[in-house]
């Protein structure tokens, strides 16, 4: 069986925390190949001080063999100009290719001022925090004030919810439902059920 690749984009100053539930479960999974991918392949650091080697460069993905496409949260979304980020042309050609892109924290500002939230269900930090930082963003009648939203192939979660955005890229993958409900509850509520 061909395993599915699944990139993460990482940068420097990216939030460390809000993929911390979600890496180690996609690298034991043997039907995942997990890899970050940073703008040029050099080292970067995370907001916690992790540096992390990326395993390839913006220029070294075939766009034809992703499965899905992770963007964290962190500083870069909020301070950078919404037409002069690295990663556009790999979202763009995702996108139109309906693979799942899950945006968590600051990397739905992203995806408001790019228009992709303009017409589907999805959330963020606060609906004010996206009209404040996004002004081109159109999407507010879909807007849910949920943890995390996965519609069509965007999934989108608040900062504070990386284990509500864990589930939801793990239901994206289409990882055994019985286990998704198991690892949501040991996580979120401190119950194992066998």
């Amino acid at each position: 069986m061909e395993k599915k690749n699944v990139y993460i984009y990482l940068f420097d100053g990216f939030a460390d925390w809000e993929i911390a539930f979600l890496t180690p479960e996609l690298k034991k999974n043997k039907e995942i190949n997990l890899l970050t991918v940073s703008t040029d392949g050099k080292p970067v650091t995370s907001i916690g001080g992790l540096e992390i080697i990326p395993n390839v460069s913006l220029n070294n993905i075939d766009t034809s063999s992703i499965s899905m496409l992770i963007l964290p949260g962190g500083f870069l979304w909020e301070n950078s100009n919404p037409h002069e980020v690295d990663i556009d042309h790999l979202v763009e050609k995702v996108y139109l290719n309906k693979v799942t892109i899950a945006a968590i924290c600051g990397a739905t500002v992203y995806l408001a001022r790019k228009g992709y939230l303009n017409n589907i269900e999805h959330t963020s930090n606060d609906l004010n925090y996206l009209k404040a930082i996004a002004p081109e963003y159109k999407g507010e009648m879909y807007y849910q004030n949920q943890s995390a939203v996965f519609c069509n192939h965007i999934i989108t979660a608040g900062g504070i919810s990386p284990i509500e955005f864990t589930q939801k890229v793990l239901e994206g993958l289409e990882f055994d439902g019985s286990y998704i409900d198991k690892w949501f509850q040991l996580f979120k509520n401190g119950i194992w059920s066998e």
